[in-house]
């Protein structure tokens, strides 16, 4: 099962274990996730959609019921994208922890597996670069901005997964992906910066950097992340010594830095293109650096990414503009 799985993320993956031979049931509500992002799972008889809301146990159970039983659980649900953060978030917080607690329950009761999806934002503000899987969180006062709505609910979550790992003696396992991009990324106002500043080239508007564009990010290939959290799911032990990997937890990203400034410059040179650059405020509480330590995905899982920014964009280009011609 994979909640969230008409996402960016989630419909890869679908579509990643498909063809791996594994049977899947999608279970979505469409809030964020396209039912068109799940076209090409649709002819495989093993491909099945339930649509539901993550947070209530009962849809969760008919996604059981439609596959008649399920022995792993890929937790993606959740409310995604920076402005939500600080528009909606009540939501962001119900959204985000309601379902991971049905998605535990669900784990509980069918004896499954469980790989929940969380995030480098559980960190907060994180100053010891790169990023270990132990490092300690910090979140800003509350009272100056929202944008942690997300990262707190996610560190929540990774709380609830190792009180059931430790107390319900589930197999459960956490994967942290690192700033995702690729075909089905949103690019609205919504979605994520390497897609919106490819939709924004596409389009002919300039692209928006938040102050002097100086912050930076891990971007990842969604192919190199869905494999990293398709072996999260499915390797039983780890390959260092051979024990359980429950209560386990991996950083997957690209681990090299990139400025949004660099970026804005890189998507330039691929598309051959230069609409122009605007530069705003941007939203209080951005993190100023981010980058991974995948240390313990390489030797537990036998994972590392193998696609580099440049060869990541020019394949998003050309899937936007080979969109663009099917559409029209």
């Amino acid at each position: 099962m994979i909640t969230g799985g008409a996402g960016f993320l989630g419909s890869h993956l679908a579509e990643t274990l498909l063809v791996h031979g594994h049977e899947v049931v999608v279970v979505d509500d469409l809030f964020r996730g396209k039912k068109k992002n799940l076209d090409d799972c649709k002819g495989s008889p093993g491909f099945f959609y339930v649509k539901g809301d993550a947070c209530k146990l009962e849809d969760l159970e008919k996604g059981v019921e439609t596959l008649g039983d399920i022995d792993l659980i890929f937790h993606l649900a959740a409310i995604n994208g920076t402005r939500w953060f600080h528009e909606r978030a009540d939501s962001v917080v119900e959204v985000n922890i309601n379902a991971t607690i049905a998605a535990l329950k669900l784990a509980e009761r069918c004896a499954a597996r469980l790989v929940f999806t969380s995030s480098p934002e559980a960190f907060g503000e994180v100053e010891e670069q790169p990023m270990g899987i132990g490092g300690d969180s910090r979140f800003d006062n509350p009272s100056l901005h929202q944008r942690h709505s997300y990262g707190a609910s996610k560190y929540l979550g990774e709380i609830l997964v190792q009180h059931a790992v430790r107390s319900k003696d589930i197999d459960c396992r956490v994967v942290r992906p690192f700033n995702a991009y690729g075909p089905r990324c949103p690019g609205n106002d919504y979605g994520q910066v390497v897609s919106i500043f490819l939709e924004n080239t596409k389009v002919g508007r300039p692209l928006t950097v938040h102050g002097d564009g100086s912050q930076t990010r891990s971007f990842s290939w969604v192919g190199d992340i869905v494999e990293g959290i398709m072996l999260a799911g499915t390797t039983d032990v780890s390959l260092t010594d051979g024990e359980s990997l429950a209560g386990y937890t991996w950083n997957m990203g690209w681990p090299e830095e990139t400025t949004i400034a660099d970026l804005a410059q890189m998507v330039r040179d691929v598309t051959g293109q230069d609409t122009g650059m605007v530069t705003t405020k941007g939203y209080p509480g951005d993190s100023a650096r981010r980058i991974p330590d995948i240390s313990d995905a390489e030797a537990e899982l036998g994972w590392r990414p193998m696609t580099n920014l440049s060869d990541g964009l020019a394949r998003t280009w050309n899937y936007l503009n080979r969109d663009n011609v099917r559409n029209n």
